[in-house]
């Protein structure tokens, strides 16, 4: 037993070499779209700094065990919501507002910093900690369990959720809600309570579609809802017809995507011009520099990503682990998902960024914050290899 035990590696390394092709196919990305022209800034070093400081949180939060991660989930949550509250009331000289959300705080030789970036890890967590003392204490499952179960989950979902969208930023709402519903299905409620209230979502967002796109004026007469507002759920149903204000970057990413064919124009080889997209739009130039091949390998990397995390997650023996891992493949699930689907024109845009490859510095600590929980169970794993149930 103790021979195996010394030969388990406590690093993680597969999860390394993905994450290295990550952070690899993110350099070579940021450079060539810093190359169009209009920037003063040189991302890829801000990036790879990035990546260093994010690379200190992962080796931080994997010294953590379970018990410990435990011990402290109800205290980061409380932290985030602070941080959610105070951007809040924080005056505009702290936290300012950018392309029309109060979402960041300026802070000193760092720039800007997004708080709900990582509340998603916070929340991933205390969401963990509900379900698994909730089974602890009910070791035998009742309808009204889980509804209080559900009540719980739902509760410490929406409170942040709700001060996110007084911001507003509806797209990183989305991800908390995503990391709910991911968790909501593994966490043991029953089918009988999770089918009717799916079904019923389904319902209901096919209805506020219905009235968007044909009684607009219901919504503005009944709930004050301007059709300006919808703006993006037009340009994303007929983005030609919004080219010249909502629809203009859809429109050129498309352009873009579509100009890269098979095997791409090549690095720095681009001929459409998309503002900002080093960032939420980093795909497209992907997609126009490497095209279809160069995009299905991104998308395969990503694949390996979730696989791997999925293979740690039904590996552990600890059930906070696995309910872990869950939360962490549901947010970044979601965020490739979106970021992908808005620059294909498949979904609306909602300004996500792609995970580990768009350029920021939030974004990417909140996520690799996400993996060092990851590796958090693999640094820890011997000691449920070995545990009594061996």
């Amino acid at each position: 037993m103790t021979s195996n035990s010394n030969t388990t590696s406590k690093i993680d390394y597969s999860l390394v070499f993905i994450l290295l092709l990550l952070f690899l196919a993110s350099c070579v990305s940021i450079y060539s779209a810093q190359m169009s022209g209009q920037y003063h800034e040189n991302f890829l070093v801000k990036q790879i700094l990035w990546y260093g400081v994010s690379a200190l949180i992962v080796a931080g939060v994997m010294r953590l065990d379970s018990d410990q991660l435990r011990k402290i989930s109800w205290y980061s949550y409380g932290f985030g919501l602070f941080l959610l509250v105070l951007i809040i009331v924080a005056p505009q000289s702290i936290a300012p507002v950018i392309n029309g959300a109060k979402s960041w705080f300026k802070v000193p030789a760092m720039g800007s910093l997004q708080p709900s970036e990582f509340v998603k890890v916070f929340v991933i967590l205390a969401l963990a900690r509900v379900i698994d003392d909730h089974h602890m204490k009910n070791p035998v499952r009742s309808t009204s369990s889980d509804y209080w179960l559900l009540i719980k989950l739902g509760i410490v979902t929406m409170v942040p959720v709700a001060l996110i969208m007084k911001q507003p930023d509806l797209g990183t709402s989305l991800v908390f809600i995503s990391i709910f519903l991911g968790m909501m299905l593994i966490s043991g409620i029953s089918w009988k309570i999770l089918v009717p209230l799916f079904t019923t979502g389904i319902v209901l967002i096919v209805t506020i579609f219905y009235f968007i796109l044909w009684q607009p004026d219901l919504l503005e007469k009944y709930l004050g809802v301007k059709q300006y507002q919808f703006g993006r759920i037009y340009s994303w149903l007929d983005p030609y017809n919004y080219q010249s204000s909502e629809g203009y970057q859809l429109t050129k990413s498309i352009l873009a995507i579509g100009s890269g064919q098979t095997s791409g124009k090549g690095l720095t080889n681009r001929d459409v011009y998309l503002p900002e997209s080093q960032t939420d739009f980093i795909f497209s130039v992907v997609g126009e520099e490497f095209g279809f091949i160069g995009a299905s390998v991104l998308i395969s990397l990503f694949f390996l990503l979730v696989y791997h995390i999925t293979k740690v997650g039904m590996e552990t023996k600890n059930k906070f682990y696995t309910y872990v891992c869950v939360g962490v493949i549901s947010m970044i699930t979601f965020h490739v998902f979106q970021n992908i689907g808005m620059t294909i024109g498949v979904l609306p845009i909602t300004g996500i960024p792609l995970p580990f490859i768009s350029y920021g510095g939030s974004s990417l600590m909140g996520n690799m914050m996400g993996l060092g929980l990851i590796f958090s169970i693999r640094y820890h794993y011997k000691k449920y290899m070995f545990s009594a149930e061996s």
